[in-house]
């Protein structure tokens, strides 16, 4: 399938050994300016593929991203957030990149370009047809990413994508694209800057439209976010502090130790 692959077309700019720091930093600046647009025309279709995740996961099921390199490495930051973000246990947002673990550090040659390893990824999971799968490329070529969601598609699961150009093999595969166009890159080709922003931007979408779907927001707050450090802590006894009326910090900290979370906590009082 021949399509017009921007993301490899050749940068606007010339000769960036030459450019002043200032120019160089103005130019990459003026370049990002145009990733918000970009994501704002993609809108409807990303409402689609939060619509279509949201239904999965209140019927119990789980969100897979799958990548290559830093589409892959995204992914996984994006997962990662989850659990300690809005509570949800592990293992309900996965996050698989083309070389196993060791390639979120280091380039793994050629693990991208098996189209059979990404669908063995997600079998390890055993994942189903309650689940969904995610692709991120944004090449929308990535015969990792492609392979599984051809497969996936086939078992009836549901399939959606991240790319950067428009009408590649990968949007073909999936049932909910998102085709987010940025242009030309800065450094040609280096789709981790323009290209990766937008994925990023996208997933922040996603991700925080399904978690407030899904009731793990409560007014504008992480109500269910984690415990984890001191600043959360915090930030947790505030909102205790807020929801209850309890203007003693100490007694609301302490609720909020006991029971772990802001929403229990808010529920012990009935």
């Amino acid at each position: 399938m021949s399509f017009n692959k921007v993301t490899e077309q050749s940068s606007h700019y010339r000769h960036l050994e030459k450019m002043s720091i200032h120019d160089l930093l103005t130019h990459i600046n003026e370049e990002d300016k145009l990733v918000p647009v970009a994501v704002e025309k993609a809108i409807p279709q990303i409402e689609a593929l939060v619509s279509a995740i949201s239904d999965k996961m209140l019927a119990g099921g789980r969100l897979f991203y799958m990548g290559a390199g830093t589409s892959g490495r995204l992914g996984i930051l994006d997962a990662s957030e989850i659990p300690p973000t809005y509570g949800m246990p592990h293992g309900l947002v996965i996050g698989l990149i083309a070389g196993g673990e060791i390639a979120i550090q280091r380039p793994v040659e050629q693990a991208e370009d098996s189209w059979e390893q990404g669908w063995l990824d997600l079998q390890q999971h055993q994942v189903s047809d309650n689940d969904v799968v995610i692709g991120i490329a944004a090449s929308g070529t990535t015969p990792y990413v492609i392979g599984a969601l051809n497969e996936a598609r086939k078992q009836g699961i549901v399939t959606g994508c991240i790319t950067c150009n428009q009408g590649s093999p990968l949007a073909a595969a999936a049932e909910f694209p998102v085709e987010v166009v940025v242009g030309p890159e800065f450094v040609t080709g280096s789709t981790r800057m323009k290209s990766g922003t937008a994925q990023k931007l996208v997933l922040n979408m996603v991700s925080t439209s399904v978690m407030i779907q899904i009731g793990r927001v409560e007014d504008n707050k992480m109500v269910n976010m984690q415990l984890t450090n001191s600043k959360l802590v915090d930030r947790g006894t505030k909102m205790v502090m807020e929801k209850t009326g309890i203007n003693d910090y100490d007694k609301a900290k302490a609720l909020l130790i006991q029971y772990g979370s802001v929403k229990k906590a808010v529920d012990s009082l009935g």
